[in-house]
């Protein structure tokens, strides 16, 4: 008897055991800065990092011209999983100017071509793939052009636009004194009110929108 109770006591505990290391590695697994992920806009492709190193590319796609995909570093910060047109799973990102994020489609013969509307979609059994994999706080780095937060190069921004080029347009105003709201990537009434001040304060033509010499006047350059 002494023996025999000898070895339960062995095999619970090494049960015990057993569940303790099975959920520090699930937590390990999950945990938010194991996996990374970068989004090349201009190929179309998404690549996964696992630990700082390159694990896989999946193909996706990213938005058109007229609308495009937020441009910059992002955290995954709510999952879903959506239906219709969203393929079953969403991913979404803390873009300030809009609601972007990663998910799958019902069209999945336009991948590879970018026609979204700033969402970067992906085939629905890649993106489940994905989906069970990150976690909530997962970073995304989108990437178009040589650019950085100006993508391609400029472009000539006026209200009801978004973007990243915009955000850092909004910045620049912000430290010349002329925005006071938030720099948040949406071009509106207080930015064009920034920009008005901006061209009376440096005695330019005043105006609404930003055009690409303007943005040269405020000091930006195209350096890749």
């Amino acid at each position: 008897m002494g023996k025999r109770r000898t070895k339960r006591i062995l095999l619970f505990l090494l049960l015990i055991i057993i569940i303790i290391c099975t959920k520090m590695i699930s937590a390990w697994a999950s945990e938010p800065g194991k996996y990374e992920i970068l989004i090349d806009v201009e190929m179309s492709e998404l690549y996964l990092f696992e630990n700082k190193k390159y694990i896989k590319t999946y193909p996706c796609s990213a938005g058109k011209s007229a609308t495009p995909s937020p441009v910059g570093t992002w955290t995954i910060v709510s999952k879903g999983k959506w239906g219709e047109g969203f393929g079953g799973h969403w991913m979404g990102l803390d873009v300030p100017w809009g609601t972007f994020g990663i998910h799958g489609t019902k069209h999945s013969g336009l991948i590879g071509r970018n026609r979204s509307h700033g969402c970067i979609r992906m085939e629905n059994s890649k993106v489940s793939e994905l989906y069970e994999m990150l976690p909530i706080g997962t970073k995304v780095v989108i990437v178009n052009g040589v650019y950085g937060a100006f993508e391609t190069g400029f472009r000539m921004l006026e209200s009801g636009m978004y973007g990243s080029d915009i955000k850092e347009v909004q910045k620049r105003l912000q430290e010349l004194g002329f925005l006071e709201g938030m720099s948040d990537g949406k071009f509106g009434k207080e930015t064009e009110k920034a920009v008005e001040k901006y061209c009376k304060a440096n005695n330019l033509p005043v105006r609404k929108t930003i055009t690409i010499e303007l943005q040269k006047h405020m000091g930006f350059e195209l350096i890749d």
